[in-house]
């Protein structure tokens, strides 16, 4: 069987920063996959930073969405590293399975945890669906589940907080944002999936969180946000119970059209994970967000300068 490595997802955040770490690794890699890398890309995507640290690479072009383009990217391949999402997984694993992929690591998402039906139960069933094809089919799985990823202005996460720590003069938030969040900087993702790939005898047949550092008050981290732009963050705190009524009433007003009440109640949510078997298992180790979000402040003033 060929030595190939295939990947989905590597013009993202993540899959970029897992690029970098692949290419400043080549010869420890190229022991492991001497018939090279595939990456699936859509005819859409900006490749350069991929072909910068996978000079080689062979590109697929298409999309996720079809069996006959998966089947292309997967043929003859060893070992998948699924980082485009966990929507497309139930597709992935189907046709990892009938090009007979030895091995699959999944990027999936620790929103399985959330006690809210929709946030969750779509995910628990995915995973599932997963877990069953890779058994009946002998495959060596390793799913992956971040915690929100930040790291630079394309996160649609901490950028929108960043935005507003900038713009507001008082920042309007619920239940005073005592509650704990722990969100994980792209690049420790990348690091992490790399030695997830090079670790499979810890690691294959395993499910691992990858969270961020610490756990973090949402609070916190906006002052934090405030300190790096130079700010003074303010708060103005509503209760839960009118904030969730408001997303009630704009529901029942819209027709049921603008469903904002689930989103309401996982704002104030804690979302804290322990990452402690991913360290025992291959020496996982996340930076805590004020080192981290430095960078992505820096970022979003530099473009800010330039707009």
């Amino acid at each position: 069987m060929s030595k190939i490595l295939a990947l989905t997802g590597m013009t993202g955040k993540s899959g970029s920063a897992l690029a970098e770490v692949i290419g400043e690794n080549p010869d420890e890699v190229n022991r492991m996959f001497p018939d090279g890398i595939r990456a699936l890309v859509r005819a859409t995507s900006n490749t350069r930073e991929l072909e910068k640290w996978i000079p080689n690479v062979e590109k697929v072009v298409g999309s996720l969405e079809s069996p006959d383009v998966l089947k292309k990217a997967f043929q003859d391949v060893d070992t998948v590293i699924h980082v485009a999402g966990i929507h497309w997984s139930r597709e992935v694993v189907q046709a990892a399975a009938a090009c007979h992929v030895r091995r699959l690591i999944m990027v999936h998402t620790t929103g399985i945890y959330s006690k809210y039906k929709a946030a969750g139960e779509e995910y628990r069933r995915t995973d599932a669906f997963v877990y069953s094809v890779c058994r009946e089919n002998g495959i060596a799985l390793t799913v992956l589940r971040p915690t929100m990823i930040y790291g630079n202005t394309s996160d649609k996460n901490v950028v929108v907080f960043i935005k507003m720590v900038d713009k507001l003069p008082i920042m309007p938030v619920v239940n005073g944002a005592k509650y704990e969040l722990q969100p994980v900087h792209y690049k420790d993702l990348g690091d992490a999936y790399y030695k997830v790939l090079m670790n499979e005898e810890t690691t294959a047949n395993r499910d691992f969180i990858l969270s961020g550092g610490a756990p973090i008050q949402l609070r916190d981290m906006l002052s934090e946000i405030g300190r790096d732009l130079g700010k003074k963050v303010r708060f103005i705190s509503c209760p839960f119970w009118i904030a969730y009524s408001g997303a009630c009433i704009l529901y029942y007003l819209s027709f049921k059209k603008k469903d904002f009440r689930e989103k309401v109640q996982r704002l104030c949510e804690p979302r804290t994970f322990s990452f402690m078997e991913a360290e025992e298992a291959f020496g996982y180790s996340p930076r805590p967000f004020p080192d981290g979000v430095k960078d992505e402040v820096k970022e979003y003033l530099e473009k800010k300068e330039q707009a």
